[in-house]
């Protein structure tokens, strides 16, 4: 089936994840049903220990579900070979880590060209598409230097142009400010902004709902249960409200 703008980018239905250990079997995530569209920017939000992680890694194909179905641009990717899911990775999926990832020897530049060495590029359109990058996130005038010449904040930029030099359908963020102070990390958020409203699909992961809120859509994750957040006059209130009457689980939305 071939990918269109009609088709969700994301469609997850019952998603369970399990594991066992010894005897014992433990969920980590209970029958979560997520649709994302292109063009979205959604924040996946939860404390320690709620499952988000867990949910990361099955959005961005490093894991797979226990049961249910995850379709990535109408790609079922539940059941896909451990080769399949590196190529989809590859090809669909930006990745930006809390903790930058870029190799300390390599330049800007050349840190940006590492995914691109694994699509078989040549070395002048890997580097014209990672200058291309590099340029988009307002770091043209240092790509030769090493990140311990550059700052948290243009680190976390290198890393966000490195995602972006891929051209991938989705961009898929952990916690990409919690290593920057405040002001450094709403630059950064902005800077997302700006390039979902270019048209990038992204998806956030936080436990922070100052960061949430600057996304245009979230989700809660409690406990491996995800429910949907409403906003309201400006405001975010959890949608599964103890009273239960403001209930909206993603599965049903």
């Amino acid at each position: 089936m071939s990918a269109n703008h009609t088709t969700p980018l994301i469609e997850m239905a019952d998603v369970t994840k399990s594991y066992r250990m010894a005897r014992e079997k433990t969920t980590v995530l209970h029958q979560v049903s997520l649709r994302v569209n292109h063009g979205e920017f959604l924040a996946i939000v939860g404390p320690s220990g709620s499952g988000k992680s867990t949910l990361m890694n099955i959005i961005g194909c490093l894991d797979t579900p226990s049961e249910g179905s995850y379709k990535l641009e109408g790609l079922e990717v539940t059941g896909q070979s451990d080769n399949k899911l590196t190529e989809i990775r590859n090809k669909k999926i930006g990745f930006i880590f809390q903790g930058y990832h870029l190799l300390p020897r390599l330049t800007a530049l050349e840190n940006c060209e590492l995914p691109l060495i694994y699509r078989g590029l040549s070395g002048k359109e890997r580097k014209a598409r990672a200058m291309e990058a590099l340029e988009r996130v307002g770091l043209g005038p240092r790509i030769a230097h090493r990140p311990n010449e550059l700052s948290g904040g243009q680190q976390q930029r290198v890393a966000i142009a490195r995602a972006l030099a891929t051209n991938p359908p989705l961009l898929l963020a952990d916690e990409p400010t919690g290593a920057l102070d405040s002001r450094t990390g709403m630059e950064v958020l902005g800077m997302m902004e700006g390039l979902n409203r270019a048209g990038q699909t992204i998806v956030l992961i936080t436990h922070d709902m100052e960061v949430a809120q600057r996304a245009s859509r979230s989700v809660i994750i409690r406990d491996g249960v995800l429910s949907e957040q409403e906003r309201r006059g400006g405001d975010e209130t959890d949608a599964g409200a103890q009273d239960g009457s403001h209930e909206r689980v993603v599965q049903q939305a």
